[in-house]
């Protein structure tokens, strides 16, 4: 076969061959002064033809062992977007010298002159405008070489899975050290297609047949794969390797560009891991990151890169008419003066010194004295620990995550942290050891600070972070679990170095990011939730004026995120005894006991703990009951509740007005309704649960869903409207954590939507996912999740009015309603729990069926009765209609059996 640059075979799915072309680079002096053929996909003409003049070019570079065919749907996505209107990008993928159908040069080339090659051929095609560099695998690192040494011409640069530098203490990944290794490099790489084949097999799901054939269509013989086993040699290891000066260059020279930044992330890939994209992102801070969760190495086969990646230009839009960057992304010195703010530790502060008790802690005390925590003794412990933490080397904007159960460990610990500035990372135990192992990866903590079990899973699964014992474990143990320190030492270093007058560190302002916390996992992957530590002072401020709450108050936390807030509302707050993963555990004798120690006037309970409260009511003695009397006010957060067990935990607290908020991860206060408000919304015909009138400055408004079920309307208050919810409060979270596009479909469309870069107040909006009304009074109605939304042929049906009208019927437990066939025509289904509990899944009586058809205005398809309901993992009430959905499609069709 021929050495020289050739045109790719015809017929290849998804390439237009018109966009193929040869270009000659003239010789250079270190390449033998030797004239270079290089094959390449240019759009230019194509955009011509179409008669779009390109503002700038997309540079795009394949790695290792791929080809310019990996940028096919960018290229044709480009076009298709310029016919549409938006703002014409060239695109350039170029095949990279020994690769693709470019020459085969029959020398190995090394790091720097690949991007010197790259740049021959950019000074061959004459490129003067603004360019966008996006690389993948190898490609990315000559892509970024390629801007560093052009920062006149970089716009933006874009990378997939790659990495610009790899810590000298760490082996590189496996899969390269095998395939590097003498003797093998040869055979799996040259001499057969056994590297290529692993890699076009890491895809996910598999690569179609036909696109497989095309990627291997430049490599069909060894004297074709020269360049697939050159890149793998060339991978600089270690410091001894020639190609590692030039990476350590690239590297420093990428931690320098101010242009807009995009990384596209598959976080399941054995070759690029979450470790190298966290410290692409400690080089490029301002970047926008997206993990596409599940995805792999070869993200661009396996997710909707192109598009995200076309978005991107449009939100940020890069400056096209020079390439000088666009000044709202570029990074100063100089920090923008914050405004004041009172930090969450100022309720801590302002107690210190005080011996009564802050935090009483009855958990999982199996009948033995609580733990009682003084202000003083918490305070002194707090910037003990925070100074310990900052001798060890933690520092503003780390992440620490903590795998601690709530109490005053925990607290303590949070607050050190966001003293000294470092990020608290929270996931809940309840997400499980998978969902647990995903949130702690993805967020890719610095520090680990754990319990035993925490932190044995964090070895086993490989959690990254420095590993740091709630307790003290004996050497051996410490070992096995590759634990650094321990948390009481820590606090010992503290103390001595509080004592020496040891300089601290600054405290963060109120812009500073303070903290990543996990949603539950309900509605898809649990994403990490960032907040500020402006934000979270914004949340205790809203809690404490509208609960009314004040230093005699004393909190009984029985819903681990408010756990925390005692400190901050400078009032004691007590855990009951219970395992705060497992809600259901809390009986109404632990939250009497708790309310008792703690003299408390406010409870905090999820949905699921109020019902095995209520449930386990009849083992109260007089003196419990006493003591609920006491109580003034009862919330349940996590998600709204009905009429008949906010009526249930009132009977047990007399005197107590409950209140049922109605909230999120991204914003856990956004409205409330109290038990008399339930009432009155209950004598109005009107569907959903009524979750009462914003908070405070919180605002909400609602985008009518459209024939097709989807929020396309102008956002508005107007009554009686269904629609997604959206919402705006001081304390809404600051984004997702390195989840850019979820970011961007949470503001899409509605017309507050913010300007790129612009993170004020008065401009976050956010698209809960929520779907609902309001009434005449102004009140607001959850009606579902828009995903849940059933799309008929008469227009969107949201599920819970429907099942609230099935749960009237006696012998019908809980109800979900579900829609099964194509969209635009689905046909409802309900699936109930009956109140005599049904044994196996299957259709309902003919009785119950005619009964729950009686009760609703809307046509039922079918009426299915199952034992029970599936629930998320973390709340136990919110049913699982994704689920549901499947199976009663399936089992109409006869395809599923068994429970849902």
């Amino acid at each position: 076969m021929s050495r020289r640059a050739s045109l790719p075979p015809e017929g290849l799915p998804g390439l237009d061959a018109s966009w193929s072309r040869i270009v000659s680079v003239p010789g250079r002096a270190d390449d033998a002064g030797r004239t270079r053929e290089w094959h390449l996909l240019d759009t230019g003409a194509e955009l011509e033809r179409r008669g779009h003049t390109p503002r700038g070019t997309i540079l795009a570079v394949h790695g290792n062992p791929t080809w310019s065919y990996l940028w096919r749907s960018l290229a044709a996505a480009t076009l298709d977007a310029a016919d549409a209107g938006a703002v014409p990008w060239r695109v350039i993928a170029v095949d990279q010298l020994d690769m693709g159908f470019s020459d085969r040069t029959g020398r190995s080339r090394t790091l720097a002159q690949r991007v010197a090659d790259l740049t021959g051929l950019t000074d061959a095609l004459d490129i003067a405008g603004p360019v966008v560099t996006l690389g993948h695998d190898w490609g990315g690192v000559v892509s970024l070489g390629w801007a560093v040494d052009h920062p006149e011409q970089t716009a933006a640069v874009a990378v997939l899975n790659t990495a610009v530098h790899h810590p000298a203490d760490r082996p590189i990944p496996a899969p390269l050290r095998l395939a590097g290794l003498r003797g093998v490099l040869e055979t799996s790489t040259v001499a057969t297609s056994g590297f290529l084949d692993t890699v076009l097999g890491l895809a996910e799901p598999s690569l179609d047949p036909e696109v497989r054939r095309a990627f291997r269509s430049p490599y069909l013989t060894a004297d074709r794969r020269g360049g697939i086993g050159a890149f793998v040699a060339d991978i600089p290891a270690d410091p001894d390797h020639p190609s590692f000066p030039e990476l350590e260059r690239i590297a420093d020279g990428v931690a320098a560009l101010r242009v807009p930044a995009l990384m596209l992330w598959g976080p399941k890939d054995p070759i690029f891991s979450d470790r190298y994209l966290d410290d692409l992102v400690d080089r490029l801070p301002h970047a926008d990151v997206h993990r596409f969760e599940g995805a792999g190495h070869l993200i661009a086969e396996e997710r909707p890169y192109a598009a995200a990646m076309l978005n991107w230009l449009e939100d940020r839009r890069p400056d096209t008419s020079s390439a000088t960057p666009d000044p709202q992304f570029a990074l100063t010195d100089d920090a923008a003066a914050a405004a004041p703010f009172v930090p969450l530790w100022a309720g801590l502060d302002a107690r210190a010194g005080d011996p009564d008790a802050a935090i009483i802690d009855m958990s999982a005390r199996g009948g033995r004295d609580a733990v009682r925590v003084s202000w003083a003794l918490l305070d002194t412990q707090v910037r003990r620990i925070a100074a310990g933490l900052h001798r060890i080397g933690v520092r503003a904007g780390d992440r620490v995550s903590l795998l601690v159960q709530p109490g005053p460990t925990l607290t303590a610990v949070t607050y050190a942290c966001l003293r000294i500035g470092a990020v608290v990372v929270v996931a809940d135990a309840g997400l499980g050891i998978r969902g647990l192992t995903r949130a702690v990866r993805g967020a890719w903590p610095d520090v680990i600070i754990g319990e035993r079990t925490g932190l044995a899973a964090s070895r086993v699964l490989g959690w990254p972070g420095i590993r740091i014992s709630a307790e003290r474990l004996a050497r051996p143990v410490a070992a096995a679990l590759g634990v650094s320190h321990c948390l009481a030492d820590i606090a010992a270093h503290g103390m001595a170095d509080l004592g020496s007058g040891a300089d601290t560190p600054p405290e963060p302002t109120a812009d500073d990011p303070a903290a990543i916390l996990f949603t539950s996992g309900s509605t898809g992957p649990a994403k990490g939730v960032r907040y500020t530590h402006g934000q979270l002072s914004a949340l205790r401020d809203v809690l404490a004026q509208h609960l009314d709450v004040c230093a005699d108050s004393g909190l009984v936390t029985g819903f681990a995120p408010f756990a925390l807030l005692g400190p901050a509302l400078s009032t004691r707050s007590a855990t009951p005894d219970m395992n705060v993963s497992a809600p259901r555990t809390l009986t109404a004798r632990a939250v009497a006991a708790a309310v008792r120690e703690c003299d408390a006037a406010i409870v905090f309970l999820s949905p699921a703990a109020i019902l095995n409260v209520v449930a386990t009511a009849s083992a109260l003695t007089a003196a419990d009951r006493e003591a609920l009397a006491g109580v003034r006010t009862v919330l349940s957060t996590g998600a709204p509740i009905g009429a008949a067990l906010l009526t249930s935990i009132a009977e047990l607290m007399p005197h107590a007005t409950p209140h049922t908020p109605y909230g999120m991860t991204e914003c856990l206060l956004v409205s409330d309704i109290t038990l008399d408000g339930v009432h009155e919304a209950a004598a109005v015909a009107d569907d959903g649960v009524c979750v009462g009138k914003p908070i405070g400055e919180n605002r909400v408004l609602i985008s009518a869903l459209d024939d097709d079920g989807r929020a396309t309307g102008e956002p508005d208050d107007a009554p009686g409207r269904l629609g997604e919810i959206i919402i705006s409060a001081p304390h809404l979270k600051q984004g997702y954590d390195r989840l850019w596009l979820t970011d961007r479909e949470a503001v899409r469309g509605t017309a507050f939507e913010a300007s790129p870069g612009d993170d004020s107040t008065a401009s976050r909006w956010h698209r809960t996912g929520d779907v609902g009304h309001f009434d005449e009074r102004g009140r607001l109605w959850v009606e579902g999740r828009v995903p849940h939304v059933i799309v008929t042929a008469t227009g969107p049906v949201a599920p819970v009015g429907p099942e609230q009208a099935i749960e009237s019927v006696a012998a019908v437990r809980r109800a979900a309603v579900v829609g099964v066939g194509p969209r635009g025509v689905q046909q409802l289904v309900a699936v109930v729990e009956t109140v005599s509990q049904t044994r196996r899944p299957g259709l309902a009586s003919p009785e119950l069926t005619d009964e729950v058809r009686a009760a609703t205005a809307m046509p039922i398809a079918a009426v299915y009765a199952v034992p029970q309901l599936p629930t998320d993992i973390r709340h136990n009430s919110k049913i699982d209609r994704s689920r549901l959905a499947a199976w009663a499609e399936g089992s109409l069709a006869g395809r599923t059996t068994g429970t849902p």
